[in-house]
């Protein structure tokens, strides 16, 4: 209250600033010692002054600056993840944890939201139903059954992508109909329409927000190749060979979809081997292999693997994702629920980053041979892996689009 003291001790406090330092000792019991130790005074006035405010909101920590970081907390620092489920109760889950940027969709996610019986999904299918009725079909009857159960396909793809895109906040791909993928011009029509689906429900940037799944086919990355001329970025999917991801490069394919798990079967198979080590998993070599490729010779396009298996084999601890942790750093990855839930569970030292641009480029040794239709296929008919499971996975997608086909067919 001595107004004389207060004046005394006002000025003491301003002729000077004091620095603090805070310095975190970690014992082994994991408990915290915190020291506040106050410093040299410096000048208000000096250049080494704060300039930001004392307390500024940090943005969210990196992974590896976190005192718990798990795994999935880890890589997504250093890969972009995209999660590959159609449940959007699921999807809603995992990007919460601003982790999840993208979701993939394809015909067997496509065929369970026409066949679940929650109340939204099927909301989809008689939306789907009505539209192509109402674009296609008179009082008297559907003169082209064909195209109206297509179009509703293609209805039922897009309502299930747009809300994919009100919960991720990247892109979402969409697949043109499987059964066309030996056929690039009717593959351009069906994703131009895709695309316009999703203009009339009112997705702002389409082409910004949503992908064109493509076969890896050679019809299907010669479809890729007009439509990103047309500004509409397309995904290779089924990617199970260099020579597939080389020619979708070439063409300027935005990404591709190799499948380092249906890679690794194929080798099982062929070998009778049980397991790999990670590093010499031959799904793992192969995606490493592409991404080198594109890396040194400056293609843009994104390599991003789905479809895993354990390297080692199912029955050791922790191998289901053994394949995700090799792959760490590539461009982006497209993950399942389940495989998210196993990285959750893991610490994120175990998260080390084995896919560099810069050293995966410097050890490429491929050519980058200009592929044409006739190189192509001469490449291909000794590519075993690629040919076996690329028919595997049109043969198993097709399957699932029969099986949408008949439910549309029953609720007309």
């Amino acid at each position: 209250n001595n107004l004389g003291t207060a004046k005394k001790t006002k000025q003491l406090t301003s002729s000077r600033s004091c620095k603090f330092s805070l310095t975190m000792f970690f014992r082994s019991n994991v408990s915290i010692m915190v020291v506040i130790s106050i410093l040299s005074p410096i000048p208000r006035n000096s250049a080494f002054a704060p300039s930001l405010p004392r307390f500024a909101t940090p943005t969210r920590l990196k992974a590896n600056t976190l005192l718990h970081a798990n795994a999935l907390e880890s890589l997504a620092e250093m890969t972009t993840i995209s999660i590959d489920s159609g449940d959007l109760d699921v999807v809603q889950q995992f990007a919460s944890t601003k982790l999840i940027t993208d979701a993939t969709t394809n015909p067997l996610f496509v065929s369970q939201a026409g066949m679940r019986g929650d109340v939204r999904y099927e909301a989809m299918v008689q939306d789907a139903i009505s539209y192509a009725k109402g674009k296609l079909c008179y009082e008297d009857g559907c003169f082209a059954p064909d195209e109206v159960i297509d179009l509703a396909i293609d209805h039922l793809a897009v309502s299930l992508g747009k809300e994919l895109t009100k919960i991720v906040p990247g892109r979402v791909s969409t697949e043109v109909d499987i059964r066309l993928s030996y056929d690039t011009e009717a593959s351009v029509d069906r994703a131009r329409r895709i695309i316009g689906l999703y203009e009339e429900m009112g997705v702002a940037n389409v082409k910004d927000r949503v992908l064109i799944k493509l076969a890896g086919t050679w019809e299907g990355i010669q479809a890729a190749k007009v439509l990103e001329k047309e500004g509409i970025r397309c995904n290779i999917t089924l990617v199970f060979s260099f020579l597939q991801a080389a020619a979708a490069a070439q063409v300027g394919a935005y990404l591709i979809s190799p499948f380092p798990g249906r890679i690794l079967d194929w080798h099982k198979s062929k070998t009778g081997q049980d397991g790999f080590a990670p590093e010499a998993d031959p799904g793992v070599v192969s995606v490493k292999r592409m991404y080198a490729y594109f890396r040194k010779y400056g293609y843009d396009t994104i390599c991003m693997p789905a479809s895993w298996r354990p390297s080692r084999g199912a029955d050791v601890e922790g191998s289901d994702v053994d394949e995700i942790l090799a792959l760490a750093g590539v461009d982006e990855m497209t993950i399942p629920a389940p495989l998210l839930e196993s990285l959750q569970a893991l610490d994120g030292k175990v998260v080390v980053k084995h896919c560099q641009a810069e050293s995966s480029a410097a050890a490429c040794t491929d050519p980058d041979f200009m592929l044409d239709q006739e190189s192509y296929q001469k490449y291909w008919a000794s590519d075993g892996c690629g040919q076996d499971k690329l028919k595997e996975g049109i043969d198993a997608f097709t399957k699932e689009t029969e099986k949408l086909v008949d439910v549309l067919i029953k609720k007309f």
